[in-house]
């Protein structure tokens, strides 16, 4: 389980900016479109739609920081980001860009290490947030989501390897 500092740290992120929690059945679509939740039943995903947290942010605000510890899985609603990853050498490369539908920070579900980029809202942003120890509370009251996801994870896996051919 976390530790007290990492889960207040978590709660505090998850409450900074705008948010409220919903257990409305309006989040279940944009869940079921995240890749590592399409095999989910429908109880599952209200389950997870239960623990979000909406998260609103300006243009120019930091949705996640390159090194602080993961809070969390995000789906944007509306808006957008732009993904950068600063080097060690201290170079700033854009990694990309995520709009309304796309998801980042799927692996800080499943690991305690720090984000790899920063993510920017680049407009009036709409995320929707699963945290983390919502998240691992659900797979402890639910261990059948863990079975799914490994599958979705292995299906990853396969097509990752598929690719490296």
């Amino acid at each position: 389980m976390f530790g007290k500092r990492r889960r207040d740290a978590a709660q505090q992120d998850a409450t900074s900016t705008t948010g409220t929690t919903s257990s409305s059945d309006e989040y279940i679509a944009p869940l079921a479109r995240v890749p590592l939740f399409v095999d989910l039943s429908k109880r599952e995903l209200q389950r997870l739609a239960g623990a979000a947290v909406v998260r609103v942010y300006d243009a120019g605000d930091v949705l996640v920081r390159q090194g602080q510890p993961g809070v969390g899985l995000f789906v944007i609603l509306a808006g957008g980001t732009r993904v950068t990853q600063q080097s060690e050498g201290g170079d700033l490369r854009e990694l990309g860009q995520l709009g309304a539908g796309e998801v980042f920070g799927e692996m800080s579900l499943l690991d305690d290490l720090p984000r790899s980029a920063t993510v920017t809202a680049t407009a009036p942003t709409q995320a929707l947030l699963i945290p983390v120890y919502d998240f691992r509370a659900a797979l402890h009251e639910e261990p059948d989501i863990a079975i799914r996801l490994l599958a979705a994870l292995s299906r990853r896996l396969r097509r990752s390897e598929l690719h490296q051919v």
